[in-house]
């Protein structure tokens, strides 16, 4: 019998690891687990096919078993070499290598023969209708569909048409193959699925050799089948597929791989589609697939998202059966959690005003020890200059400062980090009637880690030296929309842009060791959040990005 403890202690199993066990534990395919991941080549991957890659790999390696990386290119006028490296790039940066590469139009010469082995069989047939018109004699849900008016030539016949397509002697849309199955089934997709049809259109890998290419649903199951899957993983979405994925199998008398499917992942504030993600970036509302307002694996990579942050937030929002809207806090929480531990801390500045500590030496300098991360002593320590002359946040500073605000204001005595106390004494505007330059006196007895005063003060503030600060452009970045639930909006997603997704601070100050920074380094500015070299950064004036704020800003706003 097992102790409490060793129940308490049991790791809890989803559904698809149970599935898995049970199937072991019944020596079901050969007590081996071989999973797949099956993008479309078609567009950059995003932060949903983060969780199927993270599932399909992780349970490979969980059970000894392996994982293919199978590009599903049977759409050729949609797919490009560069969304093909893309997508091995985003799968490398998360930490997962594949068993096998493959690639549908690996098995188009196989597929093509079980397609004649299905006309011969009378279960295929050679369809002249429109697209239009065979949707609509599809019928819907409850009522059924008609029947089409070539479902009965002989295979003969069928044989014949299905050639003259492969030949190239047929224009799209002129003719296509479909599966004889059942017209009044209650499952659509049963209703005699089209299987070929022409696309005269160059392949990224089989060039010109073809002009008829398979459906998703002929080309998927047949793959899985082909390489033997033990455990083909699937969105719910594809539910519905499921019983022609059986169908397919099954009459061709293959491999007997199982498709199962899983919730996809939906993220609050956040679109994850394709087609939409094309949309906003061929309208311009973003610079680009890697634009770090994105949820594509570039884009999030770009903004200094961790591949370990990415990986711990598919963990725990889990594997469910229903789909659901996940919150992106819990992402953004992830990459804190992460990069709290690895991140050096550093100063910096976005929205700098001048503090003049008037009773410090003109013309003197010193350097201060700084603690580069204080979650980690092995990081050690740098030094930072310090002066007469430094920057401060503007929102650190108010003329008359409200009663709890423990910043600098008139008469109020703050620390400055790794430095001295200093108290305001003044302050000067310019003819705008804006704060221009901010007076102080230090108490030079007060140096952190020598103070012998016994002073203590309620705030701490940020600064950098003007004379040693390097100039830089700091891209404080947002979420993209403004909506929480973007699946329940009856208007265009476009129409709930956040405005303030970005936010350029083309003059922010910061330490000389940023300066030397090289792109991709992430870092914490101490007390306004996590940030990374942006990879177009430039040696004379450094382009930063916000990766997250230290807090959820939003969780304050929505209150």
């Amino acid at each position: 019998m097992s102790s409490e403890k060793e129940i308490k202690e049991r790791p809890v199993l989803n559904f698809i690891e149970q599935m898995i066990e049970q199937d072991l534990a019944e020596g079901k395919h050969d007590g081996k687990v071989l999973t797949r991941f099956p993008p479309h080549p078609n567009g950059y991957l995003h932060i949903g096919h983060a969780k199927s890659i993270c599932l399909n790999f992780g349970l490979a390696q969980k059970y000894n078993g392996k994982c293919n990386l199978r590009f599903d290119d049977t759409n050729p006028e949609k797919e490009d070499i560069e969304y093909i490296n893309s997508i091995k790039e985003d799968i490398k940066w998360l930490g997962f290598d594949w068993d096998n590469e493959f690639y549908a139009s690996d098995y188009f010469d196989q597929l093509y023969e079980y397609a004649v082995q299905l006309i011969k069989a009378g279960k295929a047939y050679i369809d002249e209708n429109s697209a239009e018109q065979i949707s609509k004699e599809r019928g819907t849900p409850t009522s059924p569909g008609k029947l089409s008016e070539y479902r009965d030539r002989s295979a003969e016949e069928n044989l014949s048409l299905f050639e003259a397509m492969k030949n190239g002697e047929v224009e799209e849309g002129k003719r296509v193959l479909r599966a004889k199955i059942d017209m009044a089934s209650p499952i659509m997709q049963m209703r005699d699925p089209v299987i070929y049809r022409v696309k005269k259109a160059v392949h990224h890998r089989t060039g010109d050799k073809w002009c008829i290419y398979p459906t998703y649903d002929f080309a998927h199951g047949q793959s899985d089948a082909f390489e033997k899957i033990t455990h083909s993983l699937c969105t719910l979405e594809f539910a519905s597929h499921r019983p022609l994925y059986d169908w397919f199998i099954s009459e061709l008398d293959l491999y007997p791989s199982k498709q199962t499917e899983f919730a996809r992942l939906n993220l609050s504030y956040t679109v994850v589609s394709k087609r939409k993600l094309k949309e906003l970036v061929e309208d311009g509302h973003v610079e680009g697939w890697d634009d770090p307002r994105m949820p594509t694996l570039a884009a999030i990579r770009r903004r200094g998202y961790t591949a370990a942050s990415i990986r711990n937030f598919a963990t725990k929002i889990g594997v469910a059966k229903r789909d659901g809207v996940s919150d992106v806090a819990l992402l953004e929480h992830s990459v804190r959690e992460d990069l709290n531990k690895k991140a050096s801390r550093v100063l910096g500045v976005l929205d700098p005003i001048k503090l003049i500590i008037t009773n410090y030496p003109e013309g003197q300098s010193e350097m201060l020890p700084a603690v580069n991360n204080p979650e980690d002593e092995s990081a050690g320590k740098r030094e930072i200059p310090f002066g007469r002359e430094l920057y401060i946040e503007r929102d650190d500073f108010m003329e008359e400062p409200p009663k709890k605000f423990f910043r600098l204001g008139p008469e109020k005595e703050v620390r400055l980090k790794y430095a001295y106390i200093v108290k305001c004494t003044g302050f000067k505007k310019n003819e705008a009637g804006a704060i221009e330059e901010v007076y102080a006196e230090y108490d030079p007895e007060t140096k952190s880690g020598h103070d012998t005063t016994g002073k203590k003060v309620k705030g701490t503030l940020g600064w950098v030296s003007s004379e040693h600060a390097v100039e830089a452009e700091v891209r404080l970045y947002d979420r993209l929309f403004a909506t929480e639930n973007l699946n329940d909006i009856d208007d265009d997603f476009k129409n709930h842009l956040n405005p303030n997704s970005l936010t350029i601070k083309a003059n922010a100050k910061v330490e000389p060791s940023v300066g030397s920074m090289k792109p991709n380094t992430q870092f914490q500015f101490e007390r306004l959040g996590y940030f990374i070299i942006d990879k177009e950064s430039a040696p004379d004036k450094p382009r930063i990005n916000r990766t997250v704020s230290l807090r959820d800003n939003w969780a304050k706003q929505n209150k």
